[in-house]
Parts: C-alpha cells; sequence; structure tokens
C-alpha cells in the first residue's frame, strides 16, 4: 500500500491543500517503484491513465486518489505485464463500480482477441491485431519498425505485451521528427546493457540450488532498475539538461 504523506519534515513539497506535486508523488511512488521517473508519471498522464490537476501556472497537482491510481497501474506494469489500454479499461471499470476480475491478454482465437481472468502474475502475449490497435498503427509501420529491431515478434508471431509501450515511445518520439531508423542506436545500447546484466546474473541461474536460481530474477529485476536509472542520468548530464 502507498503511503502518501501528510505535510511536515521530509515532504517540503506537498501542499497545505492535499494536493501534492510531481516531486512528491515520485518520492512517494518510490518506496514501492525504485525504478520510477518523472518522465513515466508525465507518460501515463498523456496516456490517459491519470488526470492530474493544473495550478494557473501550469504545474500538476495530484490527489491521494490520483497517486492511489498510479500505484495500481504501475504495479498491473510490473505484476503482470499488462499493456496501458488494457490497464485504463479495467481501472475505468473499477471507477464505474462494475466487478472485474483483473484481465490478462490471451491468445487470439478465429481473428478475435479474448480477455481471460488473471490469477497470478504471467508474462502476457498479445497478437498483432490487438497491438496494432493499441498502439494505433498500420502494418507497414510495424513492418517498418521489426526491420530497424525496435519490436521482435515471438516464434508463434505474438508479442511480449510489452511491445504496446514500446509503441507508443516510439510514436511519441515521431512527434519530434526523430524516425524510427534513427533509434537503432538505442535500440543497440539497449541490447549491450541487457547483455551485460545477464552476463552478471547468469551464475545464479546454472546455480544447482532452487532458491539461488529463483534469486536471479530478482537480481535481474534490480539490475535493470538501476541500468534504466543510470542510463536516464547519462543522457541528460549529457544534454545537460535536468529533469524537473
Amino acid at each position: 500500500m502507498l503511503q502518501t504523506p501528510s505535510g511536515g519534515a521530509g515532504h517540503g513539497t506537498a501542499a497545505t491543500d492535499g494536493l501534492m506535486s510531481i516531486g512528491t508523488v515520485l518520492n512517494v511512488l518510490r518506496e514501492e517503484f525504485p525504478e520510477v521517473t518523472i518522465s513515466k508519471i508525465r507518460f501515463l498522464e498523456s496516456e490517459g491513465l491519470i488526470e492530474p490537476q493544473r495550478t494557473p501556472s501550469g504545474y500538476r497537482k495530484f490527489t491521494v486518489g490520483d497517486v492511489e491510481r498510479l500505484g495500481h497501474v504501475l504495479r498491473m506494469q510490473r505484476d503482470h505485464y499488462l499493456p496501458l489500454k488494457v490497464i485504463r479499461e479495467h481501472l475505468d471499470a473499477m471507477e464505474r463500480g462494475e466487478a472485474v476480475a483483473l484481465p490478462a491478454v490471451g491468445r487470439q482465437r478465429d481473428g478475435e482477441v479474448v480477455l481471460e481472468p488473471l490469477e497470478g502474475p504471467t508474462a502476457a502475449r498479445i497478437g498483432k491485431d490487438e497491438l496494432l490497435a493499441a498502439a494505433e498503427i498500420g502494418e507497414e509501420q510495424l513492418k517498418e519498425w521489426e526491420s530497424y529491431g525496435l519490436l521482435t515478434p515471438m516464434p508463434d508471431g505474438s508479442y511480449d505485451a510489452e511491445a504496446v509501450t514500446l509503441a507508443s515511445l516510439v510514436m511519441e518520439l515521431g512527434r519530434f521528427g526523430i524516425e524510427p531508423r534513427h533509434l537503432r542506436a538505442m535500440k543497440a545500447a539497449a541490447d549491450r546493457e541487457a547483455g551485460l546484466v545477464d552476463q552478471v546474473v547468469a551464475p545464479l541461474k546454472r546455480h544447482r540450488n532452487p532458491q539461488t536460481r529463483a534469486h536471479a530474477e530478482a537480481r535481474t529485476k534490480e539490475l535493470a532498475a538501476l541500468t534504466v536509472r543510470l542510463h536516464a542520468a547519462l543522457v541528460q548530464t549529457a544534454l545537460g539538461v535536468r529533469l524537473p
């Protein structure tokens, strides 16, 4: 459960009217989600997952409900690998007072995507048609992105659910004139970083002790979060900017 600040020492940016700045929200969320960033919060806002209030100067102000909703979104992404579209529909249904089970993206059946109840964490996959619909792209765009290695289908033709997030980010960068072909360097850098993490956890994965092998997944997540934060810090330093 997320613990929201009530003001006072250690929460200098918390507002007396019960609203929180984006910096305060970041501090609250990082207790459970150390990898979360301000850019991630802004992205989730742009995707319609939250709608914070705005001051006359344009600064975001978040309610406790906004922070709880963000926690639900991040938890469903982390634990259940659900695409943002599915998460949004699930949360909206809950806010309407509907009794809904946590969905999981199922396989395609006769051209129709079937959503089934989720009983526990699972590496969700989505079909190509659902990916196209969720990312609002065409088949030609998808083929182009695949040619640059930005998205890769699995042997059965499905995609990892995180492909929706990747597609959304590629589209967002496109608004600034950054084309998919420009992102090959980022993909290559990400592959090198992933290879380094794999190299570190490989001895744990090969260990005879089942508990040690199970620990490899937790260590992989921890290292992934650290590399993402380091990468972001290096880019900001190179550009000479600081995200608010």
